[in-house]
């Protein structure tokens, strides 16, 4: 009998391994518990690195107010004064200057509310970031589990929260936590059935990131794609009616068609553009110019202006040719992200379709149209969580490979820490 159970298991272990299928309904508290586990332990360990390794000396220059200790101060570095300036005294412009308004106000007026709480802006943005990255993480669990196979879903996370700039959603004064929590929560909303409140917390992700207008289209046309899957008026899914991803079921003409069958209530993911009309006209009102943060973005120092050596990364060539050599890395790195992420999109379009793939098609032109020399796409591509997910699917797929998932998340685990140590010791890796 006990070989009879023990050849059982092994069937039922091998034919789990080699069907990779999604599994909705199957408990989602596992992939949240992994999520949020790998998440607190990151917190514990990349805290210990940057105590180990950040300058312990007196405050930096510009930045008389860090006086906390060195686990602390260590993770406020190059953009992180910005913040603090604009939660402590409000924003500022000075046309021709770099200026407080390239950097959008979700983020900083939460730090900004959180300050008023507990009395330190600096330990407000510490706070809010890292209870925003752990609820980035879970829902991104969620999410992943009502799509993909276990194996998948386990390696989705994994590569999230070991992917080699993911320490800016752990504990630094960066949106990115902030703005990736707001972007898969609006997703998550609107395939739960409501569009309205997806709209909403859409708009604080339009307000969060020049890149979050890619929420709003991507909201958009997944409620068509909802529309022409036949969902009725956005019923939320279940175990008996899985979610899209395990593979395009909408054709493109079916999604213009279903326009025609679109609902009031659908109406509700377009309120997520008004975080960044709301954030233009503040600008208007306030400096004269709707769009000041693209001409603060294009001041000397900062040089991300539009136009042909922009687009064709005129600056990173001559990076490449002139440039040291620590520069070159970081950003060829970021450079060979970014192309990875591109060529996912397909499998991105497969699993998840046509309102994932608006979303990170969007998500990822932004960012590698308006940059220089790739500096910064590192962190921007954490915003595309579908790409992510496609990624780990891949691995989990990779049955041929067996060795390529854990070569994969030890080489993304490595880069994590030393990307972690460069930062807290005032080096930009992104």
């Amino acid at each position: 009998m006990r070989d009879i159970v023990a050849g059982y298991e092994a069937v039922v272990t091998d034919l789990e391994s080699r069907v990779d299928v999604p599994v909705p309904g199957t408990g989602p508290r596992r992939p949240v518990a992994l999520a949020l586990g790998l998440f607190a332990l990151l917190l514990v360990v990349l805290t210990a690195v940057v105590a180990v390794v950040a300058p312990s000396a007196a405050p930096r220059h510009g930045m008389p107010y860090l006086e906390g200790p060195t686990w602390l101060d260590g993770w406020f570095q190059f953009d992180s004064g910005w913040y603090y300036a604009i939660a402590q005294n409000g924003y500022s412009y000075v046309p021709g200057q770099q200026s407080s308004i390239a950097f959008f106000p979700t983020y900083p007026m939460v730090v900004r509310a959180v300050g008023l709480v507990v009395g330190d802006v600096q330990v407000a943005g510490t706070i809010v970031t890292v209870l925003a990255g752990a609820g980035a993480a879970a829902l991104f669990a969620l999410w992943a589990s009502q799509r993909l196979s276990r194996t998948a879903t386990r390696a989705s996370v994994l590569l999230l929260l070991l992917y080699p700039y993911a320490f800016f959603l752990v504990a630094t004064m960066y949106a990115d936590a902030m703005f990736l929590l707001t972007v898969i929560g609006a997703f998550v909303l609107l395939e739960r059935g409501h569009p309205w409140s997806a709209g909403l917390l859409g708009a604080l992700a339009t307000a969060g990131r020049p890149v979050g207008i890619a929420v709003a289209v991507g909201l958009v046309v997944r409620v068509l794609e909802i529309r022409a899957e036949g969902r009725g008026a956005l019923a939320p899914t279940s175990a008996t009616t899985p979610p899209s991803g395990s593979g395009v079921r909408v054709g493109g003409r079916d999604l213009i068609t279903s326009v025609r069958t679109l609902r009031l209530r659908d109406a509700g993911v377009l309120l997520s553009v008004l975080g960044f009309v709301g954030w233009c006209t503040y600008l208007y009102l306030s400096f004269g110019d709707p769009l000041a943060f693209v001409t603060a973005e294009a001041s000397p120092g900062w040089d991300q202006g539009s136009g042909p050596r922009t687009w064709f990364k005129i600056a990173y060539l001559g990076q490449l040719f002139r440039g040291p050599w620590d520069l070159k890395i970081a950003l060829t790195v970021q450079a060979l992200f970014c192309l990875a992420a591109v060529l996912l999109l397909r499998r991105v379009w497969r699993r998840f379709g046509w309102g994932y793939l608006a979303f990170c098609a969007v998500v990822l032109a932004i960012p590698l149209l308006g940059t220089k020399d790739f500096m910064g796409t590192g962190r921007y591509l954490i915003a595309a969580f579908p790409v992510v997910a496609a990624a780990g699917d891949a691995l989990a797929s990779s049955r041929h490979v067996r060795w390529l998932r854990p070569l994969v998340l030890s080489v993304f685990a490595v880069g994590l820490l030393l990307g972690t140590a460069l930062y807290a010791r005032g080096y930009e890796v992104s």
